[in-house]
């Protein structure tokens, strides 16, 4: 019971974050798309409805809203919401997770850029495909010749972390995006040489 309990939880943890962006993006074009078109209907602006225009406008808010938290970053109001994550170690756990994440496929944050075989076992030929995360694991007192490893799963967006030493990898000579593609789509999409 303590397993699907802990399991439970760590689906909580994939799916809130990601349920609740793409809620609030769809709610978010809905009402704008559908108050801009009444606006302008009614102000005769344009004659027609023009579809689409809440993409726009939406595109527009998320980015000011993003060069705005880009500025706040080390104000008053960051260091209330770090006191109030702190308070909330669940909310800080998928904060800080989902932030992570997010730095390393859109931000400057290095991640998933080498992308390597990993040996599952020592008398095997199975392989699993995966990323190196971090190559320096002194804080965590781990012994040199280990690295971090993501392996992905295939159809979802979770996956496993492992501390694997170096000579059971093999690195991967092409593009991380299309090794993650072809990961995530369960090895349909095809490389490009």
């Amino acid at each position: 019971m303590k397993k699907i309990i802990n399991y439970f939880l760590q689906g909580l943890l994939f799916i809130v974050p990601i349920s609740v962006t793409i809620y609030s993006v769809v709610w978010s074009f809905k009402k704008i798309d559908n108050l801009l078109g009444q606006y302008l209907e009614k102000n005769e602006i344009f004659p027609f409805n023009v579809p689409g225009i809440g993409f726009v406008v939406l595109f527009i808010l998320i980015t000011l809203i993003g060069m705005g938290g880009n500025k706040l970053i080390s104000s008053p109001f960051n260091s209330l919401f770090k006191k109030i994550l702190e308070k909330a170690p669940l909310l800080k756990t998928i904060y800080t997770s989902v932030k992570d994440l997010m730095k390393t496929f859109v931000g400057g944050k290095k991640g998933f850029d080498q992308a390597v075989l990993v040996k599952v076992y020592e008398n095997s030929t199975i392989e699993r495909i995966g990323f190196i995360t971090n190559e320096d694991l002194n804080k965590l007192n781990i012994s040199k010749g280990k690295v971090l490893v993501y392996l992905p799963h295939s159809y979802a967006i979770s996956g496993q972390l492992f501390v694997i030493e170096k000579k059971n990898l093999t690195l991967i000579d092409s593009s991380s995006s299309d090794i993650m593609k072809l990961i995530v789509s369960g090895g349909v999409t095809e490389i490009k040489n």
